[in-house]
């Protein structure tokens, strides 16, 4: 179990808040494969306070995600506060997690994101603003630091700490790393040594046994998984059977994984709109593809495709044409009775 303030997770497998990927539609599949945790995909504090729709339209959250971490970002603590009162107030969200780790230049030079890693003074003190403003649990997501002279990782959670932040995700990259080379997990280790607080460790969990190998070197309380549940689901639920029992559930069939893509596609349609949904779901399907048999072929006419039905046709054929091959090959590889 994962405990933050007061809400309890079941396991201490977490979906990372992941922009552009985790919408309703894929939260909720996540939870349904057992994800103790889902991390909603970070909005801006600015366009919360100024109603801007699409982003209010973010703050959506179907009671059976539950529990789900609503993540916003911003560099000014007036506005934090004001979004994270929103949040409070007008959402169905248990927890309320502040960015301190996204990367990408447009955010940073709003002095958000990763930017905060800079300024272990102003982050205690805009900790404490929003905690008092608000009755939800506030955490933080955060890199080990700006680049590799500036590695404020262990003093960055201890401020988050002191000004009444009810945890901490870190992930074991700088933000000058991007997404490339290695995770630190011996800082992610430092944290936790250092926190009396949950930490959250994220970071090159790629598979269930690395979960339970950032868990055993790192003491850390939940492990935060982001790209290795991209079009796989079955990461998340392997992850949490093999803690629970250390048992290895088998990887899915291509049916079974066109079948959950499909699914997928049609709650983003509930959601968004065929047109847009399908658009969306391009990036989501090669994912869904990937490592399958004669798959980029399929993956190229799908970039092409503004339908939903075309697309489930596509990919049903596909599925059809792979069975058909499975069979032929088991056929000619069994022995021949004399």
């Amino acid at each position: 179990m994962l405990k933050i303030g007061n809400v309890e997770a079941p396991n201490k497998v977490v979906l990372a808040p992941m922009a552009g990927v985790c919408n309703p539609a894929f939260r909720l599949i996540a939870k349904e494969f057992g994800t103790g945790l889902v991390c909603a995909e970070m909005v801006s504090d600015k366009a919360i306070v100024h109603g801007n729709t699409r982003s209010m339209e973010m703050l959506y959250v179907d009671d059976r995600e539950k529990p789900l971490s609503l993540q916003i970002f911003g560099g000014d603590t007036e506005t934090l506060v004001q979004a994270a009162k929103i949040v409070d107030q007008h959402t169905n969200a248990d927890i309320i997690d502040i960015n301190m780790g996204c990367p990408v230049p447009k955010i940073t030079k709003c002095d958000a994101g990763a930017r905060w890693l800079l300024q272990p003074d102003k982050i205690e003190q805009m900790i404490e603003t929003v905690v008092k403003a608000v009755n939800k649990p506030v955490t933080v997501k955060m890199r080990i630091g700006w680049d590799s002279d500036h590695i404020y990782a262990v003093e960055n959670a201890k401020a988050v700490e002191r000004g009444g932040g009810s945890a901490v995700s870190v992930h074991g990259r700088t933000r000058e790393q991007l997404y490339t080379g290695k995770a630190d997990w011996n800082i992610i280790r430092d944290v936790k040594q250092a926190l009396s607080i949950p930490v959250i460790g994220n970071g090159d969990v790629v598979t269930p046994e690395d979960a339970k190998r950032m868990l055993d070197q790192t003491g850390v309380d939940g492990v935060m998984i982001g790209r290795g549940a991209l079009g796989n689901p079955w990461m998340l639920y392997r992850t949490v059977q093999y803690l629970a029992n250390g048992e290895l559930p088998p990887e899915p069939t291509p049916e079974e994984k066109i079948r959950i893509a499909i699914l997928h596609m049609d709650r983003l349609i509930a959601l968004k709109g065929e047109h847009v949904a399908v658009k969306e779901m391009r990036k989501h399907m090669a994912w869904y593809l990937k490592g399958l048999t004669g798959a980029a072929r399929v993956k190229d006419a799908i970039m092409e495709m503004l339908k939903r039905d075309e697309m489930v046709r596509t990919l049903n054929e596909y599925v059809e044409h792979l069975a058909a091959q499975s069979s032929s090959s088991s056929q000619e590889e069994s022995p021949v009775l004399q």
